[in-house]
């Protein structure tokens, strides 16, 4: 048996050339940062250019109220893979006995209580200091530019507004006026402007400036990182906070967060971590982040058969699906601001163990491993399905939802008859622009349980870019948080906080139960890839829970099945929804696999027969991939991009 054919038809081409490649989630980014590589800028300063231009142009997306996590590789050392850690603590104030005190029994998806002190910008600043060469008035005069002046906004930034419309006109009156100029919903393509964000940027240089002509770049940046984290910005945090405003929860509460969190904050870096897997190095962020969950799946399929790494099939998507679990597994039962063992978790001897549990059905358990002379943690509350007792339905624009719920109903079977089930009847539901107009229907007797699984639909959540230059300086970088529907609009900023302490529990003892001070777990997860100790390819994609679920297709089909990275981004995409969420509110589909259309009839009714609960998501709605790559023997430089949501766009010579 072979690995799976790549298509001969790809959406768009690999480009390729040797003087610079950025890929990201949108086309005017990808430009600013390609702009600046052409105007004499490294990779670095190109990476924080389309970064604030992504706060702009992509604000339901991402914010400078966020948070971000980036891996690089500088050419003059380049077999040292580095994380930034854009990832704000707790506030001082977010404390498990206030929020239990509050009537909550989850961390809310939006509102700020659910606020991380704010780390993106911080980080970025830090990057471009340590990194760049540009001044800071040079890079971020794309983002003023836009914020002043307007940029035509995507279709998806209308409909996220026109989701959130209601709770902005009702209950966040600042996001109305910033979102909803004269109370309307904008629709694509209008000028969409964000003066009080261009102000912000604007002091932030004239903080750096007011040191005089004699100051250095970098110290001129350090300024302005001060200015940021102690100045204008975290005063009107501070104050704006203080009153209570409508949650996820459907109740109101005031935010914690203080202008001394944010003033104690600093942005760090830290040594990836890696693993061997196929002659190629995979690095990641630490267990703070889920990135080492990767590397799990990998070490559990590294002396697999190739035919069980393919996607593509039957034995290899329910390979791949039951390697994931596992690994997801161990991130809820062991990940999070403590110490994780990941020396036994990334160990040989621990995957073996391990991989002995992939069976031929699908688990419908959560079964995190043992580590000797280790006590575990508790497990978290594991709910299918969860309504705050204030709210009669789900609230909009909570979480960072990548396929949305409910719709379509899935296809499944119960593990003890899945072999044998009937075929069910067709049922007609609503089309979306990425899903066929009909779908199988599960028989009724199928159903006792509610049934809330995700649909494909793409609602975006998350940011990506990538950014590869001549001298071999390279960067992976996730930013997200802070996105307009996260909060209310601080409206002397323009600019919302994010909701990253909604992936820490309120339940005790948990491995990221909610403390100050702790940096919550975080899903944005970015990669590097070495060879013979150089950097080779940096990718990444949106996606919540489903980031590495992605990115580890990619993985496998570019190293394994040899495809072309336009062609691995393009290849039909799954991903399991068998482990409790990371966003609010926090539950599990046991068993549960959501699949494109294109694996094919045959596949998937083989992972139904299997006992996957598997929910068929349209032909083109999974993923949002994004790379660089690099060949260091001989300085040839490519990109792709994902053509899902029609958004995304890489550029290169």
């Amino acid at each position: 048996m072979t690995y799976t054919t790549p298509d001969e038809f790809v959406t768009r081409p690999d480009l390729r050339g040797t003087f610079g490649m950025t890929s990201s989630t949108h086309w005017l980014a990808t430009a600013s940062a390609q702009s600046v590589l052409e105007r004499g800028g490294n990779a670095f300063d190109a990476a924080v250019a389309g970064a604030f231009v992504l706060h702009v142009v992509e604000p339901h997306l991402n914010g400078p109220g966020g948070d971000l996590t980036a891996i690089y590789a500088t050419a003059e050392a380049p077999d040292a893979p580095t994380v930034l850690v854009g990832q704000g603590p707790a506030p001082a104030g977010a404390t498990r006995e206030h929020y239990l005190a509050e009537g909550l029994e989850l961390v809310p998806g939006s509102g700020a209580l659910a606020a991380a002190v704010p780390g993106a910008v911080d980080a970025w600043l830090k990057l471009l200091a340590e990194h760049g060469t540009w001044s800071l008035a040079d890079v971020l005069a794309y983002a003023i530019g836009y914020a002043r002046d307007g940029h035509p906004i995507v279709a998806r930034v209308a409909s996220t507004i026109e989701t959130v419309a209601d709770l902005f006109t009702e209950h966040w009156p600042t996001s109305a006026a910033q979102w909803m100029p004269g109370g309307e919903v904008p629709r694509e393509g209008d000028l969409l402007t964000n003066p009080a964000y261009a102000a912000v940027l604007d002091e932030l240089v004239a903080a750096g400036e007011a040191l005089g002509p004699d100051a250095s770049r970098e110290w001129k940046i350090e300024e302005a990182r001060v200015e940021w984290g102690s100045g204008h910005v975290a005063q009107a945090i501070d104050a704006f906070v203080r009153t209570p405003h409508r949650h996820s929860s459907g109740t109101d509460h005031a935010g914690v967060v203080t202008a001394a969190d944010l003033a104690a904050f600093r942005a760090t870096t830290e040594p990836a971590t890696t693993i061997e897997f196929r002659g190629h190095t995979v690095a990641k962020t630490g267990a703070w982040g889920q990135g080492p969950a990767l590397l799990q799946v990998l070490a559990l399929l590294e002396p697999l058969d190739d035919a069980l790494l393919d996607p593509s099939t039957a034995d290899g998507a329910h390979t791949i699906v039951e390697a994931q679990k596992l690994a997801m597994a161990d991130r809820e039962a062991w990940y999070g601001p403590g110490d994780v063992p990941l020396d036994v978790l990334l160990s040989a001897d621990y995957a073996d163990r391990r991989r002995a549990l992939i069976g031929e059905r699908a688990s419908h358990e959560l079964q995190p491993g043992d580590v000797p002379g280790r006590e575990p943690f508790a497990l978290p509350t594991m709910r299918t399905e969860y309504l705050p007792p204030a709210l009669s339905e789900a609230p909009a624009g909570v979480g960072e939802p990548t396929v949305a719920a409910p719709g379509r109903a899935p296809v499944r079977a119960d593990a003890a008859d899945a072999a044998d089930a009937p075929d069910a009847p067709d049922a007609p539901v609503a089309p979306t622009e990425d899903a066929p107009a009909t779908a199988t229907a599960p028989p009724a007797d199928r159903l006792a349980e509610p049934f809330t699984e995700p649909t494909g639909e793409t609602r975006g959540d998350t940011c990506h870019l990538d950014v590869v230059d001549r001298w071999g300086n390279v960067v992976s970088a996730t930013p997200s948080g802070g996105w307009l529907q996260s909060s209310p609009t601080i409206p002397e900023l323009g600019f919302c906080l994010g909701s990253r302490l909604q992936m820490s529990w309120l339940d005790e003892g948990t491995a990221s139960t909610l403390a100050p001070g702790t940096r919550p777990r975080t899903t944005l997860t970015p990669t590097l890839v070495l060879k013979d100790g150089e950097p080779v390819v940096a990718l990444g994609s949106p996606g919540g829970d489903q980031q590495d679920q992605w990115q580890l297709l990619y993985l496998l089909r570019t190293i394994v099945g040899g495809y072309t990275p336009q062609q691995a981004i393009d290849a039909p995409a799954l991903h399991t929804t068998s482990f409790p969420g990371s966003f609010w509110p926090r539950t599990w589909e046991p068993g549960g696999v959501v699949v494109e259309d294109r694996l094919g009839d045959d596949v998937i009714d083989a992972l139904v027969a299997r006992g996957h609960v598997v929910t068929r998501a349209g032909g083109w709605s999974l993923g949002r991939l994004s790379s660089v790559s690099r060949d260091p023997e001989t300085g040839v430089l490519s990109a792709a991009a994902n053509p899902r949501g029609a958004q995304a766009y890489a550029a290169g010579r």
